[in-house]
């Protein structure tokens, strides 16, 4: 690969520092929900990608739950950089993939989040797609090209993953660290011949490449990918009632993309501004649970007896110091305290 641990660790961690900088420059960094300025506000971090948090923000059923706060939705564009606003302390409760929630948690970073909810689970939705005509048919065939991806993001671990699976020399692919709206305009331009993204891009790029190989495929053969929802700890402990009526929300939006998929797909092609039969499309793309299905033992689990999930982390976590994304692993046992599962059930019942 073009970066090396020791610059990926720099370059992210100098990132973080001057997006510090930058927020409490802007007088935004004790103005959050721990009630250090006698405040009750909520920073919801989400990115523009089909899901059921997409819904709970359409629908406003967020602001109806908690009519005593001031609920504030900024858009991101990668997981890590809602990690880094994590590190900067200017963010709540985020939409965030798995392979960035095990960097955020493993060193150098050190994240105090917790998981507490399974947005989906990545299937066609995140997909690696060469360029008609790039003469790229295979993921072998990726090497001595140019390939983009968001660093640190389900869809950079997904292209590690396809390209260990296939025995491809990482080293030799042009590795581009590139965020969707970047991508597309890099892949207009003719500037790179293949990329490993999510939708809504992903959708767009279609139209002039072929999927190579979709996380769906990745995910069956043991390397799966997710779509989580975590919580600073602090926000937690600070506010408990917040989490107990945001997973009520969720819920609510899981319920709704399973027993009414026009009023779910209208709900979030409003968010993504494209028509519901497009947003219904990529809704399908997805996998996601049943609310009950939250506590089951391969997901969160209950409380004293945490879920598969923690083992999902605990492999994405020890795959990036394989691949030298990282520096290391957190043991399982501390992934499993970051397995936020006290409550759920209530939230969660029919």
């Amino acid at each position: 690969m073009p970066r090396t641990r020791g610059p990926l660790r720099l370059t992210f961690l100098a990132v973080a520092l001057g997006a510090l900088l930058a927020v409490t420059a802007c007088g935004q960094g004790g103005g959050s929900g721990d009630g250090g300025d006698g405040g009750k506000t909520i920073r919801i971090a989400y990115q523009a990608f089909p899901s059921g948090d997409l819904i709970v923000k359409e629908k406003g059923w967020l602001e109806k739950a908690l009519p005593g706060y001031d609920i504030k939705w900024t858009k991101f564009d990668s997981g890590a950089s809602i990690n880094t606003a994590f590190v900067a302390g200017s963010v709540d409760l985020a939409a965030i993939g798995s392979s960035p929630v095990a960097r955020g948690l493993s060193a150098p970073l050190n994240i105090p989040y917790e998981v507490t909810w399974v947005l989906d689970v990545a299937g066609d939705n995140e997909a690696l797609v060469a360029r008609n005509g790039s003469k790229i048919s295979s993921v072998k065939d990726l090497e001595g090209r140019k390939v983009a991806t968001p660093f640190s993001s389900t869809s950079h671990y997904s292209l590690l993953a396809a390209l260990d699976r296939a025995g491809a020399d990482a080293s030799k692919v042009q590795l581009l660290d590139l965020e969707p709206q970047d991508i597309l305009a890099a892949w207009t331009r003719g500037d790179i011949d293949a990329t490993y993204v999510w939708l809504p891009t992903l959708e767009e790029l279609k139209k002039t490449g072929e999927v190579i190989v979709s996380s769906r495929e990745l995910a069956a053969d043991g390397r799966p990918t997710l779509d989580l929802g975590v919580a600073a700890t602090r926000f937690l402990k600070a506010h408990p009632d917040v989490l107990p009526a945001w997973r009520k929300a969720q819920a609510q939006a899981l319920d709704l993309i399973h027993d009414d998929p026009d009023a779910a797909s209208a709900a979030v092609g409003k968010q993504l501004g494209i028509s519901p039969a497009e947003a219904g499309s990529q809704l399908k793309q997805g996998i996601f649970l049943k609310p009950a299905e939250q506590a089951d033992a391969k997901w969160l689990g209950t409380p004293g007896k945490t879920g598969g999930l923690a083992d999902n982390l605990h492999s994405a976590a020890q795959f990036l110091v394989d691949q030298k994304q990282t520096d290391s692993a957190p043991d399982i046992e501390a992934l499993r305290k970051a397995i936020h599962a006290e409550g759920l059930s209530d939230a969660v019942s029919p």
